[in-house]
């Protein structure tokens, strides 16, 4: 039995926190699947299509993930996956309880769905993708926040309109 877990998330953009959880997912899972969620609530500065290929650019090496957007509910895409698990990660105790919710509204749609919630790497708990975006477009230094290919990405967005 293949153990799938679906890691979804905005990811507006992928922090190198995401990629951490996801590579430590691997030795737990035998194949992950980061779903980034097209109809996001947030109003993502990246549309789906860059979102996908920061997460894609970023993951490349690790042959055991795969990327995918969604625009339904978690437990149906999860479902449709094959999978049984929803990969989340926490960084603090106030991502707990938004993420808890989240997980008992999910147990209540699908009782053959587990949620699994991973803490953060000592290194990354501080990294939110807001976080990133703020302090890119106030000059500041993203370098070890972030792959080099989503670097690139938060130029373009943010100072190639402005030239």
């Amino acid at each position: 039995m293949n153990r799938i877990a679906v890691y979804p998330g905005t990811f507006d953009p992928v922090t190198n926190g995401h990629l951490d959880l996801i590579k430590r997912a691997l030795e737990i899972f035998d194949q992950v699947i980061v779903g980034v969620a097209v109809g996001a609530k947030k109003k993502p500065v990246f549309d789906a299509t860059e979102r996908v290929r920061f997460v894609e650019e970023s993951v490349k090496g690790l042959d055991r993930v795969k990327v995918e957007s969604f625009d339904c509910l978690l437990v149906d895409f999860v479902l449709s996956r094959n999978a049984h698990v929803i990969l989340k990660g926490l960084r603090a105790v106030s991502d707990y309880e938004h993420e808890l919710q989240m997980a008992s509204m999910n147990r209540r749609l699908s009782n053959l769905i587990e949620t699994v919630f991973m803490m953060a790497g000592e290194e990354f708990s501080f990294i939110s993708s807001s976080l990133v975006k703020e302090v890119y477009q106030l000059k500041g230094n993203v370098n070890g926040l972030v792959s080099p290919v989503v670097e690139e990405g938060l130029r373009e967005k943010y100072f190639s309109l402005k030239s």
